[in-house]
């Protein structure tokens, strides 16, 4: 692609080719109304056909315009009959450049790139943004991560399979005034030997029997194999401390929990690991949405992708979020959990806090968890079911609730409820232990070794908070 990148910046500035330019032409409610499809108010506001209309129309809506009212430093990206030739659109104050998506007669390119994304928003939601000297983007794509990754990290480098690929991340490094080191191969293979402080990647993750039809999500991998492999690697390629954050599929494989293959992947690298599922699918919808994806519809594909499925005796497929970080302990903290309910984001919070939660409670040992000053964390509830008996209302489930961050709900019994009102973060474990020994005559080393692990759990959750915190 032929496209003075300087120049197309200048243009874009100078007519106000940004989100709130876009917005003050048309109105907000119109610009909302486009994203979902409805492009009437849109196009009605941008009839004048000034050079901010021209390019609302070709890259917000998608229709052609006349040749003539086209600048000369966008005409790269339109083609003869004045319709966008590329997607031009814009993610939080970047503008991005990739390829045009599936659409009703265009059918994508074995080496497609996509433009901005759900999966790449989930990721880049989820990154952590303290500041680092070194990131790398592991399958960069048109370069979504590595345009965050910019705003905190010293030095970026990208690396992927596809030259086009490589191609849209320059063109868009450029055009956002970023510079970053772009390396061309498969997967790890150009940062061989390096260390980063920061690793993120969207890889090619759809699971399958190893086959690549599209760049963008094939690997050439059976199975998740990709995954695994970015996993491997972290040991090596990761400064001490440092963190890598990836999405991932994994496969339910009849007879095998899905948490023990995802671990499995991390065992010997000395990682901290905290997995999230967010979704699990069947393998006819799996198969169904990646062939929508790339508007195939390919009866004998289909079968032959869940013939793989059933082979490897795969019942479903899992999607989530994965989040290392070489801590060197000698037993590092490992959980992977199921969450599909709506958490408060930003995910990028809730990572950080649970990598803090980690670092707490690796350094607390059992006489440190017992003197140790415990609260109530903000918006912890306790809910109580009851049903009306003979004498009156009987209290039946009691459920401990978080109406902020992860939003989890748990069931708990009188003693933990007893325990947890004493959390107030003026007494220690060990006196709030006593009490409740003497209260229910109970041997206070036994008691207090029953409730430790109870305890860990609800810091590690983010219901109790050491008082200070």
């Amino acid at each position: 692609m032929q496209i003075d990148i300087d120049r197309l910046r200048d243009h874009l500035d100078s007519t106000g080719y940004t989100p709130e330019g876009v917005s003050a032409r048309v109105g907000t409610a119109a610009v909302a109304a486009s994203a979902r499809g409805d492009h009437r108010a849109t196009l009605a506001a941008t009839e004048g056909l000034d050079p901010l209309d021209a390019l609302i129309r070709l890259f917000t809506v998608g229709v052609a315009v006349p040749v003539a009212s086209i600048d000369a430093a966008v005409r790269p990206l339109v083609d003869a009959e004045g319709r966008a030739a590329v997607s031009l659109e814009f993610y939080e104050d970047f503008r991005v450049l990739s390829d045009l998506p599936a659409a009703p007669g265009r059918d994508l390119d074995g080496e497609h790139v996509l433009g901005v994304g759900g999966a790449s928003a989930t990721l880049a939601a989820s990154t952590l943004r303290e500041p680092v000297g070194s990131a790398l983007d592991v399958g960069t794509g048109c370069g979504v991560q590595a345009l965050r990754l910019a705003g905190h990290a010293a030095r970026v480098t990208a690396t992927d399979l596809s030259p086009r690929a490589l191609e849209y991340a320059a063109m868009n490094a450029r055009l956002n005034g970023q510079d970053w080191e772009l390396l061309e191969g498969d997967m790890l293979a150009p940062v061989a030997g390096r260390r980063f402080d920061l690793v993120v990647s969207n890889p090619p993750f759809v699971v399958g029997a190893g086959e690549s039809a599209f760049t963008y999500r094939d690997s050439g991998r059976a199975g998740d194999g990709v995954c695994a492999e970015l996993a491997a690697a972290a040991p090596k390629l990761l400064n001490p401390g440092g963190t890598m954050q990836f999405l991932a599929n994994w496969l339910h494989v009849r007879g095998q929990d899905w948490r023990e293959r995802v671990s499995g992947w991390f065992a010997g690298t000395g990682c901290d690991l905290w997995v999230v599922q967010r979704e699990v699918t069947d393998p006819l919808d799996y198969v169904r949405v990646w062939q929508r994806d790339a508007s195939v519809h390919d009866p004998a594909a289909l079968a032959a992708w869940l013939d793989w499925f059933e082979a490897n005796e795969v019942e479903a497929v899992g999607f989530g979020m994965v989040t290392a970080r070489l801590s060197g302990r000698e037993e590092p903290v490992v959980e992977c959990e199921d969450v599909r309910h709506a958490v408060d984001g930003p995910w990028s919070a809730r990572v950080a806090e649970r990598l803090g939660r980690f670092d707490y409670l690796a350094g607390l040992d059992a006489a440190g968890l017992l003197d140790a000053h415990l609260r109530l964390a903000p918006g912890v509830e306790l809910r109580q079911e009851a049903e009306l008996g003979e004498e009156g209302w009987e209290v039946g489930r009691q459920l401990l609730a978080q109406t902020t961050g992860m939003r989890y709900a748990e069931e708990i019994d009188p003693l933990l409820v007893s325990f947890l009102g004493g959390c107030t973060g003026h007494a220690p474990v060990r006196t709030i232990v006593r009490l409740l020994a003497s209260a229910h005559e109970a041997p206070e080393p036994l008691l207090a070794a029953s409730l430790s692990p109870v305890i860990r759990h609800f810091i590690q959750r983010g219901f109790l908070l050491p008082s200070g915190a």
